[in-house]
């Protein structure tokens, strides 16, 4: 009788998260929308760049490099962040400011000083003013890294220890998630002996699912790495897949797109691996039997991906490979279509619609493709497996919001992109407890609420099925049940 008076689902599955949700908490938020902290705390948006110089200023009083992260300048009116800015935070200490989408970040002139940058080198990502002088804006990964690393900003150290950890499963459980991923794992074998200990501890409330981030190296390599990892497998941690990157971020404009690619005239974005190194990686992969997530925002890298797949698909591997394309943000139907053909699943950035939606259709790609971003139903239409996803922390981990978005597909203003895309509340809700859990080669033991299945719930204070489809972001999760254990 504990929870008569409650609802009673299946718990949710957030198929495309990062552990990062819990370790970016130790820097500064400088996003445009409030966001909670994963022990409840409110950080209320900035939305100038006046505001990020002043939370940014306050937090310089320590010792050490100041970072910020969330923030993204297509919310800002007028130019973005400059290392000019960040000099007035500091002038005699590194300064940097990770973009929400975490493919950009900003910086000052003492950290552009201390990565080498000036205006003599040529590194693809340096974004320079009309003079040729970097303007401390940094587009992916190889641009990026060089900086993070004399900031001691560690993407792996962000993803692992016990308190990234427990922050992170704090932010799940609150949003009524049992099983979750780290879609782009920096976990080592060093690590998975501390990392096994922490996920399967009774008290740890959920599944853990990394995916090991792959953008370079010897394919025979990662394979061997990849079947080590599996022998740290158990109730609770998960090993075994793996994710690849291609392009960026839309709104950041290095995403990957066909013609006639960004409406507001900027160039086309770049590759985060070189697409004749992906093809080889997928090629092996598939030949080895390991799952692949693949990281797709632009309808380019969609392309490549699917030929690369069925390229791939000729040679040897597993009929039921389980490959995921992820984000999946401009496919159209042809596409998902060929996908289908493939057996590929798709698992679809839904929370967009609502945080990027307008910015989407007003400065990136414009009302015709705005209206088809991230088409649910197409992908349904076409027969492939379906999933929804958060990309926390790029978005809040919150999957009942991600189905509201995927219903309604309504923006921050109100506008409706493409209600011909819209799912049910009952597919929406599929999408992020069966749907996921499939992607994730893990719905014979949960998503669905069956004999022989694991004890995993989400509790709700209504039936997201007899409300009003605008009211389902606001359903409030009172507890998760782990196999049969309550976490109120």
């Amino acid at each position: 009788d504990r929870f008569g008076e409650a609802v009673i689902v299946p718990g949710l599955v957030e198929g495309h998260s990062h552990l990062m949700e819990g370790g970016l908490w130790r820097y500064v938020y400088v996003g445009f929308q409030d966001r909670l902290s994963p022990e409840g705390d409110h950080w209320p948006g900035v939305g100038t760049n006046e505001e990020v110089v002043a939370r940014l200023s306050e937090a310089a009083n320590a010792d050490g490099p100041v970072v910020g992260w969330g923030f993204d300048p297509i919310f800002i009116n007028g130019r973005s962040l400059d290392r000019d800015d960040l000099d007035r935070v500091s002038n005699n200490r590194p300064v940097a400011v990770l973009f929400s989408n975490l493919h950009l970040l900003v910086c000052n002139s003492v950290a552009l000083a201390m990565a080498g940058y000036d205006s003599s080198v040529d590194v693809e990502g340096i974004v320079r003013d009309s003079s040729g002088r970097p303007t401390g804006e940094l587009r992916e990964m190889a641009a990026m890294f060089p900086v993070l690393r004399r900031l001691k900003v560690d993407f792996r150290g962000l993803t692992a220890g016990e308190d990234v950890l427990r922050l992170f499963a704090m932010s799940a459980r609150r949003a009524g998630v049992t099983t979750a991923t780290d879609l782009f794992s920096a976990l080592t074998l060093q690590d998975m002996a501390a990392t096994s200990l922490v996920v399967e501890d009774k008290d740890f409330p959920i599944r853990l699912v990394p995916a090991i981030g792959i953008s370079e190296g010897d394919p025979e390599h990662w394979i061997d790495t990849i079947n080590q990892l599996r022998h740290f497998s158990g109730e609770k941690l998960r090993m075994g897949a793996v994710k690849l990157m291609t392009d960026g971020s839309i709104q950041g404009y290095s995403a990957r797109l066909r013609w006639p690619g960004y409406v507001n005239g900027a160039p086309n974005g770049m590759w985060n691996v070189p697409p004749s190194v992906l093809r080889e990686l997928i090629r092996h992969f598939q030949a080895a039997g390991i799952q692949m997530h693949v990281h797709v925002n632009g309808d380019e890298a969609s392309e490549l991906v699917i030929d690369a797949m069925a390229q791939a698909m000729q040679g040897p591997g597993p009929r039921d490979h389980r490959h995921v394309l992820q984000h999946c943000q401009l496919m159209d139907a042809a596409q998902f279509r060929r996908a289908a053909e493939l057996g590929l699943a798709v698992n679809l950035f839904a929370n967009h619609l609502y945080h990027f939606g307008d910015q989407h259709y007003e400065r990136t790609v414009g009302p015709d493709r705005a209206m088809r971003m991230n088409a649910c139903r197409s992908a349904l239409d076409a027969g492939l497996r379906l999933a929804i996803h958060s990309d926390a922390p790029v978005t809040p981990l919150a999957p009942l919001f991600t189905a509201w978005c995927a219903v309604n597909r309504r923006t921050a203003s109100g506008r409706i992109l493409g209600a011909e895309q819209a799912l049910t509340v009952s597919e929406a809700l599929h999408a992020i407890t069966l749907g996921a859990a499939w992607t994730l080669r893990m719905d014979h033991e949960i998503g669905s609420i069956e004999t022989g299945k694991r004890a995993d719930f989400a509790v709700l204070d209504c039936n997201p099925l007899a409300i009003d489809p605008m009211a389902l972001k606001d359903v409030r999760v009172f507890a998760t049940v782990l196999g049969g254990r309550v976490f109120e």
